[in-house]
Protein backbone atom coordinates (compact mmCIF):
# COMPACT_ATOMS: atom_id res chain seq x y z
CA UNK A 1 0.00 0.00 0.00
CA UNK A 2 1.16 3.63 -1.13
CA UNK A 3 2.42 5.97 1.79
CA UNK A 4 0.25 8.76 1.16
CA UNK A 5 2.95 11.50 3.08
CA UNK A 6 4.96 10.56 0.06
CA UNK A 7 2.71 11.87 -2.54
CA UNK A 8 4.16 15.13 -3.22
CA UNK A 9 7.71 13.35 -3.61
CA UNK A 10 6.10 11.33 -6.17
CA UNK A 11 4.57 14.19 -8.17
CA UNK A 12 8.09 15.65 -8.34
CA UNK A 13 9.52 12.50 -9.14
CA UNK A 14 7.03 12.26 -12.35
CA UNK A 15 7.66 16.06 -13.24
CA UNK A 16 11.16 15.18 -13.58
CA UNK A 17 10.74 12.49 -15.57
CA UNK A 18 8.38 14.53 -18.33
CA UNK A 19 11.76 16.80 -18.61
CA UNK A 20 14.77 14.22 -18.34
CA UNK A 21 13.61 10.94 -19.74
CA UNK A 22 16.54 8.74 -21.19
CA UNK A 23 15.64 8.15 -24.62
CA UNK A 24 15.75 4.46 -25.69
CA UNK A 25 14.45 2.76 -28.72
CA UNK A 26 12.14 0.22 -26.42
CA UNK A 27 10.61 3.02 -24.80
CA UNK A 28 7.30 4.93 -25.17
CA UNK A 29 8.22 8.70 -23.66
CA UNK A 30 6.00 10.44 -21.55
CA UNK A 31 4.97 13.09 -24.29
CA UNK A 32 3.80 10.14 -26.16
CA UNK A 33 2.47 8.56 -23.45
CA UNK A 34 0.16 11.90 -23.37
CA UNK A 35 -0.61 11.56 -26.89
CA UNK A 36 -2.02 8.08 -26.39
CA UNK A 37 0.47 5.98 -27.75
CA UNK A 38 0.34 2.73 -25.75
CA UNK A 39 3.93 0.48 -25.58
CA UNK A 40 4.18 -2.51 -27.64
CA UNK A 41 4.24 -5.33 -25.25
CA UNK A 42 6.39 -7.40 -27.51
CA UNK A 43 9.18 -4.70 -27.19
CA UNK A 44 8.84 -4.07 -23.63
CA UNK A 45 9.06 -7.70 -22.60
CA UNK A 46 11.89 -8.37 -25.45
CA UNK A 47 14.31 -5.09 -23.73
CA UNK A 48 13.38 -5.80 -20.44
CA UNK A 49 14.69 -10.19 -20.93
CA UNK A 50 17.79 -8.41 -23.09
CA UNK A 51 18.45 -6.01 -20.01
CA UNK A 52 19.11 -8.73 -17.51
CA UNK A 53 22.36 -8.55 -16.01
CA UNK A 54 23.41 -5.98 -19.10
CA UNK A 55 23.53 -2.76 -18.87
CA UNK A 56 21.94 -0.22 -21.86
CA UNK A 57 24.80 0.13 -23.54
CA UNK A 58 25.15 -3.46 -24.16
CA UNK A 59 21.69 -3.88 -25.45
CA UNK A 60 20.45 -0.67 -27.56
CA UNK A 61 22.71 -2.26 -30.81
CA UNK A 62 21.14 -5.83 -30.26
CA UNK A 63 17.97 -4.67 -29.51
CA UNK A 64 17.58 -2.84 -32.73
CA UNK A 65 18.90 -5.64 -34.65
CA UNK A 66 16.24 -8.17 -33.38
CA UNK A 67 13.29 -5.94 -34.29
CA UNK A 68 14.76 -5.28 -38.09
CA UNK A 69 14.77 -9.28 -38.00
CA UNK A 70 12.07 -10.52 -36.16
CA UNK A 71 9.65 -6.96 -35.64
CA UNK A 72 6.58 -8.94 -33.48
CA UNK A 73 6.00 -11.95 -31.71
CA UNK A 74 5.23 -14.29 -34.11
CA UNK A 75 8.33 -13.55 -36.57
CA UNK A 76 11.06 -14.33 -33.53
CA UNK A 77 8.90 -17.45 -32.56
CA UNK A 78 9.44 -18.77 -36.20
CA UNK A 79 13.05 -17.85 -36.03
CA UNK A 80 15.61 -20.65 -36.60
CA UNK A 81 16.93 -21.66 -32.71
CA UNK A 82 20.94 -20.99 -34.76
CA UNK A 83 20.20 -17.48 -35.89
CA UNK A 84 18.62 -16.55 -32.71
CA UNK A 85 21.78 -17.66 -30.97
CA UNK A 86 24.18 -15.83 -33.11
CA UNK A 87 22.62 -12.25 -32.85
CA UNK A 88 22.13 -12.91 -29.18
CA UNK A 89 26.06 -13.42 -29.15
CA UNK A 90 27.82 -11.23 -26.49
CA UNK A 91 24.91 -10.14 -24.11
CA UNK A 92 25.93 -13.21 -22.22
CA UNK A 93 23.83 -15.33 -20.18
CA UNK A 94 22.68 -17.24 -22.95
CA UNK A 95 20.13 -19.61 -20.99
CA UNK A 96 18.02 -15.53 -21.52
CA UNK A 97 18.15 -16.37 -25.45
CA UNK A 98 16.87 -20.00 -25.17
CA UNK A 99 14.03 -18.65 -23.27
CA UNK A 100 13.09 -15.95 -25.39
CA UNK A 101 12.27 -18.63 -28.07
CA UNK A 102 10.30 -20.91 -25.80
CA UNK A 103 8.59 -17.77 -24.69
CA UNK A 104 8.09 -16.14 -28.33
CA UNK A 105 6.59 -19.81 -28.97
CA UNK A 106 4.34 -19.67 -26.12
CA UNK A 107 3.09 -16.62 -27.02
CA UNK A 108 2.66 -16.97 -30.66
CA UNK A 109 1.10 -20.18 -30.09
CA UNK A 110 -0.94 -21.11 -27.12
CA UNK A 111 -1.94 -17.41 -26.24
CA UNK A 112 -2.66 -16.44 -30.31
CA UNK A 113 0.58 -13.90 -30.06
CA UNK A 114 -1.57 -11.77 -27.39
CA UNK A 115 1.00 -11.07 -24.06
CA UNK A 116 -0.51 -11.63 -20.83
CA UNK A 117 -1.55 -8.95 -19.24
CA UNK A 118 -1.27 -9.52 -15.67
CA UNK A 119 1.88 -10.41 -13.46
CA UNK A 120 0.46 -13.65 -12.32
CA UNK A 121 -0.29 -14.69 -15.89
CA UNK A 122 3.27 -13.31 -17.09
CA UNK A 123 4.99 -15.58 -14.64
CA UNK A 124 3.73 -18.42 -16.08
CA UNK A 125 5.69 -17.89 -19.45
CA UNK A 126 9.41 -18.98 -19.99
CA UNK A 127 12.36 -17.26 -18.78
CA UNK A 128 10.05 -14.71 -16.92
CA UNK A 129 10.76 -13.89 -13.49
CA UNK A 130 8.94 -12.00 -10.55
CA UNK A 131 11.31 -8.62 -11.36
CA UNK A 132 10.69 -9.13 -15.21
CA UNK A 133 6.45 -10.16 -14.92
CA UNK A 134 6.23 -6.74 -12.45
CA UNK A 135 8.12 -4.75 -15.14
CA UNK A 136 6.14 -6.06 -18.16
CA UNK A 137 2.53 -5.62 -16.46
CA UNK A 138 3.64 -2.05 -15.10
CA UNK A 139 5.53 -0.53 -18.36
CA UNK A 140 3.55 -2.53 -20.70
CA UNK A 141 -0.12 -2.59 -19.58
CA UNK A 142 0.06 0.67 -16.66
CA UNK A 143 -0.50 -2.13 -14.03
CA UNK A 144 0.28 -0.95 -9.98
CA UNK A 145 3.23 -3.55 -9.69
CA UNK A 146 6.57 -2.60 -7.68
CA UNK A 147 8.94 -2.88 -9.91
CA UNK A 148 12.95 -3.32 -8.52
CA UNK A 149 15.90 -3.67 -10.15
CA UNK A 150 19.43 -2.71 -9.24
CA UNK A 151 19.02 0.98 -9.50
CA UNK A 152 15.95 1.46 -8.04
CA UNK A 153 17.48 -0.84 -5.16
CA UNK A 154 19.95 1.68 -4.87
CA UNK A 155 17.35 4.90 -4.91
CA UNK A 156 15.10 3.30 -2.22
CA UNK A 157 18.09 2.56 0.18
CA UNK A 158 19.11 5.84 0.23
CA UNK A 159 15.85 7.77 0.24
CA UNK A 160 14.67 5.20 3.24
CA UNK A 161 18.45 5.06 4.34
CA UNK A 162 18.75 1.49 4.95
CA UNK A 163 21.57 -0.15 6.96
CA UNK A 164 21.08 -3.63 6.46
CA UNK A 165 23.25 -4.58 3.21
CA UNK A 166 22.28 -6.04 0.03
CA UNK A 167 21.31 -8.93 -0.97
CA UNK A 168 19.32 -8.98 2.42
CA UNK A 169 17.73 -5.91 2.32
CA UNK A 170 15.89 -7.23 -1.00
CA UNK A 171 12.78 -8.08 0.12
CA UNK A 172 12.78 -4.76 2.86
CA UNK A 173 13.43 -2.30 -0.36
CA UNK A 174 10.58 -3.91 -1.68
CA UNK A 175 8.64 -3.21 0.68
CA UNK A 176 9.57 0.20 0.73
CA UNK A 177 9.51 0.68 -3.08
CA UNK A 178 5.88 -0.37 -2.73
CA UNK A 179 4.98 2.40 -0.84
CA UNK A 180 6.12 5.12 -3.58
CA UNK A 181 4.42 3.24 -6.13
CA UNK A 182 1.89 5.81 -7.38
CA UNK A 183 -1.80 4.23 -8.80
CA UNK A 184 -1.87 6.62 -11.51
CA UNK A 185 1.00 6.43 -14.36
CA UNK A 186 2.71 3.34 -12.13
CA UNK A 187 4.63 2.41 -15.69
CA UNK A 188 6.32 6.04 -15.63
CA UNK A 189 7.24 5.90 -12.37
CA UNK A 190 8.96 2.64 -12.74
CA UNK A 191 11.10 4.02 -15.67
CA UNK A 192 11.16 7.23 -13.55
CA UNK A 193 13.06 5.41 -10.47
CA UNK A 194 15.74 3.44 -13.31
CA UNK A 195 16.10 6.78 -14.92
CA UNK A 196 16.70 8.48 -11.50
CA UNK A 197 19.16 5.53 -10.16
CA UNK A 198 20.96 5.26 -13.92
CA UNK A 199 21.68 9.35 -14.15
CA UNK A 200 21.63 10.70 -10.36
CA UNK A 201 21.40 8.43 -7.64
CA UNK A 202 24.48 6.45 -9.20
CA UNK A 203 26.59 4.02 -6.73
CA UNK A 204 29.35 6.95 -6.78
CA UNK A 205 29.26 10.46 -6.07
CA UNK A 206 25.61 10.85 -6.64
CA UNK A 207 24.31 14.34 -7.91
CA UNK A 208 22.15 14.78 -4.66
CA UNK A 209 21.64 18.79 -5.68
CA UNK A 210 19.86 18.51 -8.57
CA UNK A 211 17.53 15.52 -7.60
CA UNK A 212 14.25 15.84 -7.63
CA UNK A 213 14.06 13.77 -4.46
CA UNK A 214 16.39 15.21 -2.16
CA UNK A 215 14.33 17.20 0.28
CA UNK A 216 13.17 13.31 1.18
CA UNK A 217 16.36 11.44 1.23
CA UNK A 218 17.34 10.13 4.42
CA UNK A 219 20.48 9.08 3.36
CA UNK A 220 21.58 12.66 2.03
CA UNK A 221 20.31 14.05 5.54
CA UNK A 222 22.44 11.86 6.96
CA UNK A 223 25.30 12.12 4.98
CA UNK A 224 25.72 8.57 4.40
CA UNK A 225 24.06 8.58 0.55
CA UNK A 226 27.42 7.74 -0.93
CA UNK A 227 28.20 4.67 0.68
CA UNK A 228 24.19 3.00 0.69
CA UNK A 229 23.59 0.84 -0.16
CA UNK A 230 25.90 -1.38 2.02
CA UNK A 231 26.82 -5.22 0.47
CA UNK A 232 27.86 -8.10 1.79
CA UNK A 233 31.33 -9.03 1.01
CA UNK A 234 31.67 -11.25 -1.89
CA UNK A 235 33.28 -14.48 -1.88
CA UNK A 236 36.49 -14.80 -4.10
CA UNK A 237 35.74 -16.59 -7.52
CA UNK A 238 37.37 -19.98 -8.42
CA UNK A 239 39.72 -20.22 -11.04
CA UNK A 240 38.61 -23.03 -13.81
CA UNK A 241 40.62 -24.44 -16.22
CA UNK A 242 40.12 -25.99 -20.13
CA UNK A 243 41.44 -26.56 -23.66
CA UNK A 244 40.27 -25.00 -26.75
CA UNK A 245 41.03 -26.17 -30.24
CA UNK A 246 40.81 -24.59 -33.40
CA UNK A 247 41.56 -26.31 -36.49
CA UNK A 248 41.00 -25.44 -40.12
CA UNK A 249 40.81 -27.21 -43.50
CA UNK A 250 43.31 -26.46 -46.33
CA UNK A 251 40.16 -25.27 -47.77
CA UNK A 252 39.78 -22.27 -45.02
CA UNK A 253 36.65 -24.41 -43.25
CA UNK A 254 36.52 -24.26 -39.66
CA UNK A 255 35.76 -26.50 -36.86
CA UNK A 256 32.97 -25.53 -34.77
CA UNK A 257 30.42 -27.45 -32.30
CA UNK A 258 27.40 -26.45 -30.93
CA UNK A 259 27.24 -26.56 -27.55
CA UNK A 260 24.25 -28.73 -25.30
CA UNK A 261 21.64 -26.77 -24.70
CA UNK A 262 21.74 -27.07 -20.84
CA UNK A 263 25.03 -25.33 -19.02
CA UNK A 264 26.89 -22.49 -19.60
CA UNK A 265 26.74 -21.09 -23.08
CA UNK A 266 24.35 -23.62 -23.64
CA UNK A 267 22.95 -24.05 -28.04
CA UNK A 268 25.68 -21.64 -28.72
CA UNK A 269 28.29 -22.06 -31.34
CA UNK A 270 31.78 -22.87 -29.96
CA UNK A 271 35.07 -24.13 -30.48
CA UNK A 272 35.38 -27.82 -29.80
CA UNK A 273 37.15 -27.70 -26.52
CA UNK A 274 37.66 -29.94 -22.78
CA UNK A 275 35.68 -29.57 -19.97
CA UNK A 276 36.36 -26.63 -17.29
CA UNK A 277 37.86 -27.89 -14.16
CA UNK A 278 40.69 -27.62 -12.06
CA UNK A 279 42.93 -30.38 -14.16
CA UNK A 280 41.47 -30.35 -17.84
CA UNK A 281 42.76 -33.60 -19.67
CA UNK A 282 43.77 -33.07 -23.33
CA UNK A 283 41.14 -34.07 -25.94
CA UNK A 284 41.30 -33.22 -29.72
CA UNK A 285 38.30 -33.16 -31.63
CA UNK A 286 40.52 -34.37 -34.94
CA UNK A 287 43.58 -35.82 -36.24
CA UNK A 288 46.40 -33.11 -36.46
CA UNK A 289 49.67 -31.47 -35.62
CA UNK A 290 48.48 -29.58 -33.19
CA UNK A 291 50.13 -26.37 -31.64
CA UNK A 292 49.87 -24.60 -28.55
CA UNK A 293 49.79 -20.96 -28.83
CA UNK A 294 51.76 -18.68 -26.54
CA UNK A 295 49.23 -16.95 -23.94
CA UNK A 296 45.51 -17.99 -22.64
CA UNK A 297 42.34 -16.38 -22.96
CA UNK A 298 40.94 -15.26 -19.86
CA UNK A 299 36.98 -14.66 -18.79
CA UNK A 300 34.54 -14.20 -16.00
CA UNK A 301 31.51 -15.92 -15.45
CA UNK A 302 29.17 -15.20 -12.64
CA UNK A 303 30.70 -17.67 -10.70
CA UNK A 304 34.21 -18.29 -11.90
CA UNK A 305 37.55 -17.29 -13.68
CA UNK A 306 38.29 -19.21 -16.64
CA UNK A 307 41.52 -19.61 -18.20
CA UNK A 308 41.93 -21.39 -21.40
CA UNK A 309 44.95 -22.84 -23.39
CA UNK A 310 44.11 -22.75 -27.33
CA UNK A 311 45.49 -24.83 -29.55
CA UNK A 312 45.51 -24.67 -33.61
CA UNK A 313 45.77 -27.30 -36.25
CA UNK A 314 45.97 -27.47 -40.24
CA UNK A 315 43.98 -30.57 -41.61
CA UNK A 316 43.03 -31.90 -45.09
CA UNK A 317 40.12 -31.63 -46.54
CA UNK A 318 39.26 -34.86 -45.59
CA UNK A 319 39.44 -35.12 -42.10
CA UNK A 320 36.76 -36.39 -40.15
CA UNK A 321 36.43 -34.96 -36.47
CA UNK A 322 35.02 -37.11 -33.47
CA UNK A 323 32.62 -34.08 -32.67
CA UNK A 324 31.27 -30.55 -34.36
CA UNK A 325 31.25 -30.23 -37.61
CA UNK A 326 33.71 -27.87 -40.51
CA UNK A 327 31.98 -24.69 -41.38
CA UNK A 328 33.28 -23.48 -44.71
CA UNK A 329 35.17 -19.69 -44.54
CA UNK A 330 32.99 -18.00 -46.26
CA UNK A 331 29.87 -18.51 -43.56
CA UNK A 332 31.96 -17.67 -40.60
CA UNK A 333 31.08 -14.76 -38.36
CA UNK A 334 33.27 -14.74 -35.54
CA UNK A 335 30.26 -12.03 -34.21
CA UNK A 336 28.33 -15.16 -34.06
CA UNK A 337 30.12 -16.28 -30.95
CA UNK A 338 30.03 -16.06 -27.92
CA UNK A 339 32.62 -13.75 -26.23
CA UNK A 340 35.07 -16.30 -24.21
CA UNK A 341 34.87 -17.74 -27.49
CA UNK A 342 35.58 -14.45 -29.52
CA UNK A 343 38.44 -14.15 -27.31
CA UNK A 344 39.71 -17.83 -28.73
CA UNK A 345 39.43 -16.19 -32.46
CA UNK A 346 41.05 -13.34 -31.75
CA UNK A 347 44.53 -15.15 -30.11
CA UNK A 348 44.10 -17.98 -32.82
CA UNK A 349 43.54 -16.53 -36.07
CA UNK A 350 47.04 -14.06 -36.57
CA UNK A 351 48.40 -17.60 -35.88
CA UNK A 352 45.83 -19.49 -38.09
CA UNK A 353 48.19 -17.58 -41.13
CA UNK A 354 51.66 -19.53 -40.54
CA UNK A 355 50.43 -23.17 -40.83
Amino acid sequence: MRDESLLPAGVALLDWYDSHARVLPWRIGPADRRAGVTPDPYVVWLSEIMLQQTTVAAVREKFLRFVMLWPEVGALAAAEDAQVMAEWAGLGYYARARNLLKCARVVAGKLDGRFPDTREELLALPGVGPYTAAAIASIAFDRVEVVVDGNVERVVARLFDVDAPLPKAKPELTRLAGLLTPETRPGDHAQAMMDLGATICTPTAPACGICPLLNVCAAHASGRAPELPRKEPKKPKPVRLGYAYVARRIDGALLLETRPEKGLLGGMLAWPGTEWNSAPQAAVPVAGNWQSLDGEVRHTFTHFHLRLAVEIAAVPNDARPNRGAFIPARDFRPEALPTVMRKVWNLASPALGSL
